[in-house]
Order: C-alpha cells, then structure tokens, then sequence
C-alpha cells in the first residue's frame, strides 16, 4: 500500500486554489518528496505532514515550476531540521540547474550544513528494498531528462495460517521463518518448506507517477495494469495543437492513456487555469469513467483495489465550487 498526498497541482503558474507541482509519497517508514514547486514548503506545513523524515527527492525534469521551491525547502532542513542528509534524484541536466540553485543561491560560501547527495539517475530502478521498487522512466517533454517514476510493491506469498496449524507449526519464530522463505525442522524432526504453508503468489500495489509529459505512445506498456495512475492535463481536447506545441497532454490523452492500459485509477493534475476543473473531469471520464481530478491537500490512500481519496489532510483549504 502507498500513500499520496498532492501538494501543488496547478499547471506553470500558481492560482489561487492550487500551488505548483509537489507530491508526498508515503510507504512504510519511506516518504518521497516528488517534484518541488515554488512554496512547497508551506503546503507541506499547512498539510501537517511536517518534514520529518522527508530526505528522499524526485524530480520529474528541471523547469522551475517543479524545482524552484527546492531553495527554500533544504534552507530549512538545514536550519530548522534534525536531518543529516537529504537524497535528490534526477537526470544529468535537472541535476546541473538544481546545484546551481542549491551551491550559487543557498550556500554561496560553500558552507553546507548537511549532506546533500545529488544522484543521477538513468531508466531503470533507481531505489528498492525488501518490499517494494521505486523505477524511473523517460518521458517525452521540452527538453532532455524527463522522467516518471514508478513504485510497486513486489509480489509476495501469503502465509496459510490454517494449513501451517494442520502441520503442527507454532506460532512465534519457526513461521517467522518460513515466511521470510526458510524452512524450519520442528521438534519432533519434520522438516516443513515454505512451499508447505505459503499460497500463490498475489502481485504488490502498482502506483505510476508521470509528470509534464507531451506523448503517451510509449507509456501504455509502463502503466499496464497500474492500480493508480496520476499524470498531467494541463489541456483539453479543443487545445491539442497547443498541448502538442508545448510539451504537454489533453485530458482526453491522458483518459485514453489510462484506458489502453487498463489501470484501475486515473487522477488528473498539473490543471492550467485557463480551465474549470469540471470540464477537464468531463473530458476524461467520457473516456475513462474513473478519473478524477487531483486538489492541493487531496490524500489518497493506493491499494490493489485502486486509489481511494481519504479525508483532506489540510485545515481551511476548501475549494470553491467552481474547481470542484
């Protein structure tokens, strides 16, 4: 299971309901930092979330409404935040603009309070544990270096409870074991595998993470099957020629994307003000039924079932009716 928060959700330039680009992404004891808008800082303290623990960053691609706000948010971490370190993953080109913004703006003295680890990555996994991997996937948008992420849970095999009780295996360290996949000898000398007491394996949660993107004709083998897919519609239908000029999707591309590749799914951000959010839900759910539309402080919790919108985390962040 994941956790999504949505920080900032307007398109280029905030509006007065939305900030600019940012995301927490939680799993386990992991929370990921996805994208940093002018401001993010604030959205994250007035979500309530805080920055604890908060040390791993992704970065979709470099233009300054998604890491403008990357300034202000390690200058506190420094300053305010009991952290040693922090992780920023990104491609070769967003790397260069992030170290002249962080090491000529910030900490022009050279001076730098905590570890700040620039890591760039290339397609492929680029962070994983025992449980889950987190993968980075070009995209095509204005520029080199675009990337998405995606993060699934791997596949795991459930321990059959009752079938271990009809062998005799006791609770405590021996089921421990044989759900790690180790077989245990019990006392009276039988050996039980893991293939005795653990079922067929069930897929993990898959959540794929597209930011500005302008093509989805290489994305619908990488969202197949996606439990939740968040990806931008900064236009609508009536626009493509614009959308395609700058960079950037329709909401009808990205409801078909969703459709063709048969996630359970879609939320909608990245919304440009020159629409009602109401009319980019339309379009995308004249295709895909399901879609919805992404609002600074939505929190979603992303299961095998799909995504389900939990309470808003902020307090006094209510939308007007005409962006509902």
């Amino acid at each position: 299971m994941f956790e999504l928060v949505f920080l900032g959700t307007s398109a280029s330039a905030p509006s007065v309901h939305r900030g600019l680009s940012a995301h927490i992404i939680l799993h386990r004891e992991y929370r990921f930092l996805l994208d940093c808008g002018e401001g993010t800082q604030r959205q994250i303290l007035t979500s309530g979330l805080g920055f604890k623990r908060l040390n791993k960053v992704l970065l979709t691609h470099g233009h300054l409404d998604h890491i403008l706000g990357l300034g202000g948010f390690i200058s506190t971490l420094s300053r305010w935040e009991n952290m040693d370190q922090v992780d920023i993953y990104a491609g070769r080109n967003t790397l260069r603009r992030v170290a002249d913004l962080l090491f000529k703006v910030v900490f022009p003295n050279g001076r730098v309070p905590l570890d700040i680890n620039l890591i760039e990555i290339e397609p492929g996994v680029i962070f994983h544990d025992d449980k889950f991997t987190l993968t980075a996937v070009p995209v095509s948008h204005r520029g080199p270096d675009c990337y998405g992420f995606v993060f699934e849970e791997k596949a795991h095999r459930p321990f059959l409870a009752e079938k271990a009780a009809e062998l005799g295996v006791p609770f405590g360290p021996e089921r421990a074991q044989l759900v790690r996949g180790n077989s245990v000898t019990l006392a009276d000398g039988r050996v039980i595998t893991p293939d005795d007491v653990l079922g067929t394996a069930v897929p993990g949660v898959k959540y794929v993470h597209i930011g500005d993107v302008g093509q989805t004709h290489n994305l619908v083998d990488i969202c197949r099957d996606a439990d939740a897919l968040v990806i931008e519609a900064t236009y609508l239908h009536a626009d493509a020629e614009m959308a395609a000029e700058f960079g950037h999707l329709t909401a009808a591309q990205s409801a078909q994307l969703a459709r063709d590749a048969h996630v359970k799914s879609l939320i909608l951000t990245h919304l440009s003000r020159r629409y009602f959010a109401r009319d980019t839900r339309q379009e995308a759910q004249a295709i895909f039924p399901h879609a919805q539309i992404a609002h600074d402080f939505d929190h979603y919790q992303i299961t095998r079932e799909g995504a389900v919108r939990l309470e808003k985390l902020a307090v006094g962040s209510e939308q007007s009716a005409v962006y509902c």
